[in-house]
């Protein structure tokens, strides 16, 4: 069905309010219920009224019972969870701990699960601390309780102690102290104390077990390790379709879309008999979005229909983003439209659709619709409505909005930073995006930086670029394209000897540049191309028509822009070096393997360079064709001679 082809354990603060001792005359009964109340055991009545969901009413009893027991005690925690009320929780641990329950392992557990279900970790923490006897079930209660806030170093505290004095993991441990590591936020640490884990959870023979395994792959997933979730996976005897969901959702979130598909062709058409899940198809369709495979995408949706997961919503949302990523926007429109129910997803899908076409103000419209239909916006919205009025230079309307950002109580994160000074440097106004900077709460990350970079990329603002690289270089000393960028803004600026240290610190520290590479879809195959490509069998033929092709062009005016090549080489050889651009091999390739009036829909692992643009514009017109290029910023559409993007991107 699917061909593609390759080529210290945490203690609670010291100032932590005591549990408040409600008086045992707190509640006044009514009428109705003094009615039922007599001398005989009340127990079965409050645990009657904890199943109706009277939890009110059940605590006015409890204070008439002297002898609660485990059961009733047990059904009111519940209650508390379900009715979300602290303050009842507070008055059921009060109770438990005047009838001498407070030690009680089984309802200790039960205590620190609701504590977690109300996000009240402290108090979860001080059920734990004041326990003298500790099950397994305790521990496991405490360590999902912290996984579960985020506090991914306390649990490993935890798990180190649990292993000093002996406590026997159980799968359910080593589950939750995976899970730590991938809801916790990424370091190197945790990466780390998971692969000890793993370690453990092989000499304790629990590599069989499908639900640690899958966790496991998830955890070295969230940290890009693909190639160990790769072999957890490939080692793993028994698989459902969670495992599978989980490898190709690795694949397709870690930049390996290809693999993404060809698991799931291997899931539906080869040995197993496990059906795709809604978290299945999200992912599939997110790898489709990453290659802009529409053919494969349409299949997808048919797929998708045939087994009604349409009607849920992530996955129509991933089919909105997909064929917005395709190009087609009206398809990514058409799929919004048909929708029973849409949640804010859903619309800031179709708001980031519009604004990686350029649409900006089309994008802010979506945006004001979906307020005005009473869905609140959240953090993303606002990423996503402030991303399109970069792409389109709405600079005074993305600063209403971000000024808005406070009035919804959203308070603006280092990423609504980052597009607010990319919107202010595209439009050449440094001074203000500097002043945005300044105003941050925080310390700028790489991401604000990596905008103003690039920023002063498009403008050739050698000063601020140099400001922003001493950042990141400290922030992100591997990221060789910071390196490349500033290289490529000292070439512009002819600073010759400043492009010759920045490369030479690149060698010293072992960096190279990301390879350009591109994706292009013909006739439901994905073909692969890299820049400057010698080991392509079909090379030598693409160079010859973008050699006969840029003759062509510089009949019609064409300049190729060597200056952007980072060697000291002749103007031939720099000439052939751009013409070996990944992006230029994949268009010569439609052109040749597509129909006259095709669109050639290409995807590019990098911001297309200003000689590919160039290139593309000059090709739609006097090729006749229109030409789709999907870089990491925005879709291009080249259409005779003219670009969708303004030549501003």
């Amino acid at each position: 069905m699917w061909v593609l082809q390759f080529p210290q354990i945490i203690q609670p603060p010291k100032f932590l309010p005591p549990i408040k001792q409600k008086p045992r005359n707190s509640f006044i009964l009514n009428s109705s219920t003094t009615s039922i109340i007599n001398k005989e055991d009340k127990n079965p009545v409050i645990q009657s009224l904890c199943k109706e969901g009277n939890l009110k009413e059940a605590l006015q009893i409890l204070t008439l019972e002297p002898n609660p027991n485990q059961q009733t005690y047990e059904l009111l925690i519940h209650s508390c969870s379900v009715r979300n009320s602290i303050s009842a929780a507070q008055c059921v641990h009060s109770h438990l701990a005047d009838n001498g329950f407070a030690q009680d392992p089984f309802l200790g557990t039960k205590l620190i699960n609701m504590y977690s279900d109300l996000d009240c970790i402290e108090y979860a923490l001080q059920v734990f601390d004041e326990m003298p006897r500790r099950s397994i079930y305790v521990w496991n209660a405490i360590l999902r309780a912290l996984a579960l806030a985020g506090c991914g170093v306390q649990v490993f505290d935890l798990f180190r102690k649990m292993n000093l004095i002996r406590v026997p993991c159980d799968r359910f441990t080593y589950t939750y102290a995976l899970k730590a590591c991938v809801i916790s936020e990424s370091s190197t640490l945790l990466m780390n104390k998971g692969k000890e884990i793993h370690g453990r959870v092989l000499r304790d023979g629990y590599e069989t077990h499908v639900h640690i395994m899958t966790t496991l792959l998830d955890m070295y997933a969230k940290f890009g390790n693909v190639a160990y979730a790769s072999r957890v996976f490939n080692a793993m005897p028994d698989k459902n379709v969670v495992s599978w969901s989980a490898m190709i959702a690795c694949y397709a979130k870690n930049g390996h879309p290809f693999e993404a598909l060809c698991l799931f062709d291997e899931m539906v058409v080869g040995v197993t008999d496990l059906s795709p899940n809604s978290v299945t198809m999200v992912n599939v369709v997110q790898a489709c979005a990453a290659l802009s495979a529409l053919d494969l995408c349409r299949m997808l949706h048919c797929y998708i229909l045939r087994r009604n997961l349409n009607a849920v919503l992530p996955v129509s949302s991933a089919l909105m983003t997909a064929y917005a990523r395709c190009g087609k926007l009206d398809l990514s429109q058409k799929v919004f439209d048909l929708m029973d129910k849409r949640d804010v997803v859903s619309w800031n899908s179709l708001i980031s659709s519009y604004g990686i076409h350029g649409l900006g103000s089309k994008a802010v419209e979506v945006f004001e619709e979906m307020i005005s239909r009473g869905i609140k916006p959240t953090a993303i919205s606002f990423v996503c409505v402030l991303g399109a009025c970069s792409h389109a230079g709405l600079v005074d309307v993305g600063g209403k909005l971000f000024d808005s950002m406070e009035e919804n109580w959203i308070f603006p994160s280092e990423e609504h930073y980052a597009s607010m000074v990319d919107l202010l440097g595209r439009a050449n106004q440094f001074v203000e995006a500097a002043n945005m900077i300044d105003i941050m709460p925080d310390d700028p990350g790489p991401k604000v930086w990596g905008s103003l970079l690039g920023s002063c990329r498009i403008h050739c603002n050698v000063e601020l670029a140099e400001i922003a690289c001493s950042k990141l270089f400290d922030l992100e000393p591997t990221n060789a394209g910071n390196y490349v960028l500033l290289a490529n803004i000292y070439t512009e600026a002819r600073m010759w000897k400043e492009v010759k240290r920045v490369k030479k610190v690149m060698r010293s520290r072992g960096l190279q540049k990301v390879p350009g590479q591109s994706w292009i879809e013909v006739r439901r195959k994905i073909y692969s191309f890299m820049s400057v490509d010698e080991l392509n069998p079909r090379i030598e033929l693409l160079h010859a028509l973008l050699v006969e092709l840029s003759g062509e062009m510089k009949q019609l005016g064409y300049v190729p822009q060597t200056k952007y090549v980072l060697y000291d080489l002749d103007e031939d050889e720099k000439e052939r070096i751009l013409l070996g651009h990944s992006e230029k091999l994949a268009v010569a390739f439609g052109l040749i393997n597509t129909s006259k009036g095709q669109t050639i829909r290409v995807t590019n692992n990098l911001r297309v360079c200003e000689d590919c643009h160039t290139v593309a514009k000059f090709i739609s017109k006097f090729a006749g064709r229109d030409i789709m290029v999907r870089d990491v910023n925005r879709i291009h559409h080249f259409h005779d001679g003219v670009c969708s993007c303004g030549d501003y991107w």
